[in-house]
């Protein structure tokens, strides 16, 4: 039997608390017996999280007895991190213990340095952030998690079950993962390459120069678009607004128009029975062949799977 320890930082996000003790909870060997003993610990005996605040039995001293540690995101990760906790994890990470984390989960083990030179995901929506704060990190904001052997990350939310089922696969096998994942209703095996089907193109949340272009983008994506076209309605030269979508969105701005058309469509997978050959017409793209590359390259997907998957209940 595997001991897990789940950290309990203040201001956890409860769904990444609750995903590793409910996904190893779940664990049964062939014979009956748990596969995993899974403690709650943090250096406080009691966390809110969200609305929720939890009492910890375990300090931190249990993490020098786990087999693996699971770290939760914080929904401020950006807030630093007890100096007590961040030595504790590398003195978990210098006796080889594996160190997980879930969502910006990662932040944290960033902090503690033991992403430095190594692959890492993390929520799509903070992986700006995290690039900036932490360029030692080799950041993949595409797949749903990383291994490095001994320290893992996972994208946001589900894919922090995909990374726990993952883990189990790698203990006891796949039989053992495939019963976990069918109690937790769960898919077995999601690739951790898969890509989350994120397109990251949402305007800024703070203000920019691009603020009286982009809604205009959003409005006109459909139709053919030229980039004298979008400087025009910028009221910027062709050399201005490409060196500003540089700066503040890391795009070039025929690649924004992009962005905005795939995302048009996958709304229009979701919600309506279009062909894909009508949604590639209505969202700005050429040919119905260019549609299909573009989404599967951005996507990870084709069209097809995409709407199998999100294709909301009518």
């Amino acid at each position: 039997m595997y001991t897990t320890a789940v950290l309990a930082l203040p201001d956890a996000i409860a769904f990444d608390l609750a995903t590793p003790i409910e996904t190893f909870g779940r664990v049964r060997l062939p014979d009956g017996r748990p596969g995993y003993r899974t403690v709650v610990a943090g250096p406080e005996r009691s966390v809110q999280a969200g609305p929720l605040r939890l009492a910890i039995d375990e300090g931190l001293d249990a993490l020098q007895r786990a087999d693996l540690i699971v770290v939760p995101g914080r929904n401020n990760p950006l807030e630093p991190t007890p100096p007590e906790v961040l030595d504790a994890l590398r003195s978990a990470a210098e006796r080889g213990t594996r160190i997980a984390s879930i969502c910006v989960g990662a932040f944290t083990l960033a902090e503690a340095g033991l992403l430095d030179g190594r692959d890492a995901t993390t929520h799509w929506l903070s992986a700006d952030e995290f690039a900036r704060k932490y360029p030692a990190v080799r950041l993949n904001p595409d797949v749903l998690y990383t291994d490095n052997g001994k320290i893992l990350t996972s994208a946001g939310a589900v894919a922090g079950i995909d990374l726990c089922l993952h883990l189990v696969r790698n203990d006891y096998g796949t039989a053992v993962a495939a019963d976990a994942a069918r109690l937790a209703v769960a898919p077995l095996h999601r690739p951790g390459g898969q890509a989350q089907y994120i397109v990251r193109n949402r305007a800024p949340s703070r203000p920019t120069t691009l603020d009286q272009v982009l809604p205009w983008i959003e409005e006109n994506a459909y139709r053919d678009l030229s980039l004298a076209d979008l400087a025009d309605a910028a009221g910027l030269s062709v050399r201005t607004l490409t060196r500003r979508f540089k700066d503040e969105t890391g795009q070039s701005p025929m690649q924004w128009v992009a962005g905005v058309r795939l995302r048009h469509a996958q709304e229009l997978l979701e919600t309506t029975d279009h062909t894909v050959d009508r949604i590639a017409a209505q969202t700005g793209f050429p040919t119905t062949s260019n549609f299909r590359a573009q989404f599967g390259q951005v996507v990870g997907v084709t069209p097809g799977a995409y709407r199998k998957v999100f294709r909301s209940a009518r």
